[in-house]
């Protein structure tokens, strides 16, 4: 399902961290290197990170609602799985999830890549600065960016 090519067209350090929605709890050729769990100051992620080796780009893996599909939408924990991903040194992330689509063509099977979104996820911090210190305003329009730019 996913083939980054991060041999020919990425730099060799650059991680990308994959998180994967409903049914989704592996990936294929994704050859498994080791399994890392964290503890973060936001508590345990959904599940231990797997650090793999894809075409040569190393692919840190998390399940969304861990492996079994243990945690509902609102019971995952979303600041420690993206705070997770960061003490990994994870660069970008491709997030993935099973939804539904109100256009009769996109039928099940098909892969959209979307360019907005609306997260209705209820009951759950919506952001890392809720309280205490910093505060700041984060926004998704650079994490929908067509490609990357070029590394610093």
């Amino acid at each position: 399902f996913f083939s980054p090519c991060c041999a020919r067209t990425m730099p060799p350090a650059l991680r990308i961290g994959v998180i994967g929605g409903s049914g989704l709890y592996n990936m294929e050729g994704a050859h498994v290197v080791r399994e890392v769990e964290l503890d973060t100051p936001f508590g345990k992620p959904s599940d231990n990170y797997i650090v793999t080796q894809m075409e040569g780009c190393e692919v840190i893996f998390l399940p969304r609602h861990g492996r079994g599909h243990r945690f509902n939408p609102s019971e995952v924990n979303y600041q420690a799985n993206i705070y997770g991903m960061k003490l990994l040194g994870v660069q970008w992330i491709i997030a993935v999830s099973a939804v539904g689509s109100l256009k009769e063509e996109i039928v099940p099977g098909h892969v959209v890549v979307i360019d907005q979104f609306i997260d209705r996820t209820k009951g759950r911090k919506a952001t890392f600065f809720e309280s205490g210190e910093p505060r700041a305003h984060t926004t998704h329009i650079h994490s929908l960016l067509p490609s990357p730019p070029p590394p610093p």
